[in-house]
């Protein structure tokens, strides 16, 4: 069952941490079936209950999951294994397609940014005890959350939106909880939900957002916290729509104690309205990242929330790493007050790479959906056997297994830096291999 590997350890807290290091050295697979615990346990020579505190501890940490009869497993993507376990390597000569990343061409100089907040820092440094928040970051966010209509609340900052979620469930989830996310949803996220010892339960998303009978349902079954991406949904580039929010809304109106967390992921690179939900449920935030459009390097999101969860985030934060970088925060200002990006200009760069290749594969009669952001998204009848023909001719997209729960099969490509005249051969290539492989007849 192991392969070789031999479980050791007397009591709970040494075998989970056994088998922890064995998936961390990559001695235990992912997907690879643990023993049963009685039959651990007589192996071992432990009480059959050792090795269920074990296994739950385990589960609790992301590392392994169990699907009743069929028993407990290192899980596909643990959480001692790095996000970028499955990243496939791209060959040299091959077209990458599958990073995610923003065209470094639309990011703007930080340079001058830098310079100028490096400065402003040597006249008024920041010692120990200062505000966490640059007075003039949190003075121009809250004006654009305003603007888009967010409600009113406290405001604090973290090392980029992932790093926000994992406050802001840690503020108010206990492991065993359930989370309710996006499938096709963010691969960062579906990883780290477990990771934290809570349970997801997916939500469909169509163009328009996640299916408000999908959130009814996982809320209905109990669970107490809702994440959604407002706009530029990773993967799918999903955009709530207004009558979308109106839906989701008085789902959550029936849910009043459910934590809500929203990740504006699209913030910078998006033309579409924001619709938040924010405001519907006792608890909640919204959350605004500047990688997308300044950098994924400048590690800074904006959060705003109900007064407890902002106040639980900020707080903790203080015990931990102290606060985000003032430097960092006042080159952001800098970056904003000169205008140093052209988020039309952006937005509608990006936006003309989606619609020319979801255009080039309509004509080839292929489905695809890209509403908004850097990514569209494929249905095919075969992930695998799609990406390793496209890695084969020349091109590299991300499988759908990063992004997926129980979602069909489908395939990312990120159009950041798709070019006109690639946009044609990238849509044959696609075709060729979305469309399922024709039955073969008997001899």
């Amino acid at each position: 069952m192991l392969e070789g590997y031999r479980i050791v350890g007397r009591r709970a807290a040494d075998i989970a941490a056994d088998v922890e290091r064995a998936v961390g050295a990559g001695e235990l697979e992912p997907r690879q079936l643990l023993p049963p615990m009685r039959e651990l346990a007589v192996e071992l020579g432990v009480n059959p209950n050792t090795v269920a505190s074990a296994y739950r501890t385990l589960r609790e940490r992301g590392v392994i999951e169990t699907d009743g009869r069929r028993g407990s497993r290192v899980r596909a993507k643990p959480a001692t294994t790095g996000r970028e376990y499955d990243r496939l390597d791209v060959p040299e000569g091959v077209r990458d397609m599958a990073d995610g990343n923003p065209d470094p061409a639309l990011l703007p100089s930080l340079a001058r940014a830098l310079a100028a907040a490096g400065e402003e820092s040597d006249r008024d440094p920041v010692r120990y005890g200062d505000t966490l928040v640059e007075p003039e970051l949190a003075r121009i966010a809250r004006a654009d959350l305003d603007a888009d209509g967010v409600p009113a609340g406290p405001l604090t900052v973290t090392s980029g939106s992932l790093d926000a979620i994992e406050r802001v469930l840690g503020a108010h989830l206990r492991p065993g909880d359930t989370v309710a996310v996006e499938d096709p949803g963010w691969g960062g996220l579906l990883d780290l939900v477990p990771a934290l010892g809570l349970r997801t339960a997916p939500v469909g998303v169509d163009d328009d957002g996640p299916l408000p009978d999908d959130v009814r349902r996982a809320l209905d079954a109990g669970a107490r916290a809702l994440i959604v991406t407002d706009r530029a949904q990773n993967p799918t580039g999903a955009a709530v729509s207004a009558p979308r929010a109106r839906a989701l809304r008085a789902v959550l109106r029936e849910h009043p104690e459910v934590l809500l967390i929203e990740d504006d992921h699209g913030h910078g690179i998006v033309d579409l309205p924001v619709h938040p939900l924010a405001g519907t449920t006792g608890h909640w935030v919204f959350v605004r990242s500047v990688a997308k459009a300044y950098g994924p390097d400048l590690r800074l999101a904006v959060l705003t929330g109900d007064p407890v969860t902002v106040d639980r985030v900020a707080g903790r934060h203080r015990l931990g790493p102290g606060w985000v970088s003032r430097v960092l925060q006042r080159a952001v200002v800098r970056l904003w007050s000169d205008g140093a990006l052209d988020t039309r200009a952006v937005a509608a760069a990006y936006g003309d790479r989606r619609a020319l290749l979801i255009a080039a594969l309509a004509e080839r009669g292929v489905a695809a959906h890209g509403r908004s952001g850097l990514n569209v998204w494929i249905p095919v009848p075969d992930e695998t056997a799609a990406v390793a023909r496209l890695l084969h001719g020349g091109w590299s997209v991300a499988p759908g297994a990063r992004f997926r729960m129980n979602a069909p099969p489908g395939i990312r490509v990120t159009v950041a830096t798709l070019t006109d005249a690639e946009t044609g051969p990238l849509a044959d290539a696609i075709a060729a291999t979305a469309r399922p492989a024709p039955a073969r007849g008997r001899a």
